[in-house]
């Protein structure tokens, strides 16, 4: 029974090829737009990390007014949930920083005491931020804080907008790629109805009659499932290389496919087994009932 699933495949070249496509090309729409929601988060993942805050010491606590003193707050700052590191600029950094971006005419006559030693501190989640910087406000020895909060409700906005559309994209492309595999899966099938009525006559049961289509549609799935991922995997380079390529790819830094390659296999792979397994089994349901 498992041969015959087998030699169906080859009997029935023509659909067994239109079933692996459109697996295949329905696989294809979904991780395409699976993976730029990916790289969209990944993006806004990236920026959030670059969203500093800074940490002034407070200049006239002596406890820290020094700069080796002001440096044991390192540890402490980094010990606030959130903070994923704290690096300090002293205050002849600040001014060089200053004068790198500034023109230094502006800064003649004025020395580094007028500037504070500082902490540049980057947070893990960008949701968090004002409950981090009450925290570190409330830090002896630290007399302000400089978060960008509107940055961060931009960056929160957008990112609830990209997931939400990309989830309402793909529950719309799963329904429809469902339905569309099905269909060519029982379109395959209808043109054996005769024959899988003739066996049931001769009394085949059930599980005899049914055992080649699930066969054939477990092989069907996987060979759509790892067409589709190798087929992905192309597209998906050829995408990234235009971007990289583009003025744009110095400013979007977009995943290396070879990284997420394991998931997304995994996932085609389960998708087309069981896309496969089952419209096997419910296309000849019918056909069944003689």
């Amino acid at each position: 029974m498992i041969r015959e699933g087998f030699r169906s495949i080859k009997t029935h070249g023509l659909m067994s090829f239109a079933t692996v496509t459109i697996i295949m090309a329905c696989l294809i729409i979904m991780g395409s737009v699976a993976l730029l929601s990916y790289n969209i988060n990944f993006l806004i993942r990236d920026l959030e990390k670059q969203n500093e805050i800074v940490a002034f010491v407070d200049d006239e606590n002596d406890d820290f007014s020094e700069e080796d003193r002001a440096r044991t707050l390192e540890p402490i700052l980094e010990a606030i949930p959130n903070v994923t590191d704290a690096s300090f600029v002293s205050r002849r950094e600040a001014m060089e920083n200053y004068m790198q971006k500034y023109d230094k005419d502006l800064m003649e006559g004025i020395d580094e005491t007028v500037f504070r030693h500082r902490f540049i501190i980057h947070i893990d989640n960008i949701e968090k931020l004002a409950e981090t910087q009450s925290a570190l406000e409330n830090t002896p020895g630290i007399a302000k804080v400089r978060a960008h909060q509107d940055y961060a409700d931009t960056f929160i906005k957008f990112r609830n907008i990209i997931t939400a559309v990309a989830v309402v994209l793909m529950a719309i492309l799963v329904f429809v790629s469902m339905f569309i595999m099905s269909n060519t899966i029982k379109l395959a099938t209808f043109s054996r109805r005769e024959e899988i009525a003739i066996m049931k006559m001769v009394g085949a049961s059930n599980g005899f009659i049914r055992l080649p289509f699930v066969v054939e549609g477990l092989v069907l799935g996987i060979m759509g499932g790892g067409l589709g991922f190798l087929a992905q995997w192309g597209l998906y380079d050829l995408v990234t290389k235009s971007v990289a390529e583009s003025l744009t790819g110095e400013f979007l830094n977009t995943v290396e496919f070879i990284r997420i390659a394991p998931a997304v296999l995994i996932i085609y792979l389960g998708i087309g087994i069981v896309i496969g397994a089952f419209g096997g089994v419910s296309a000849i349901r019918n056909y069944l009932k003689v």
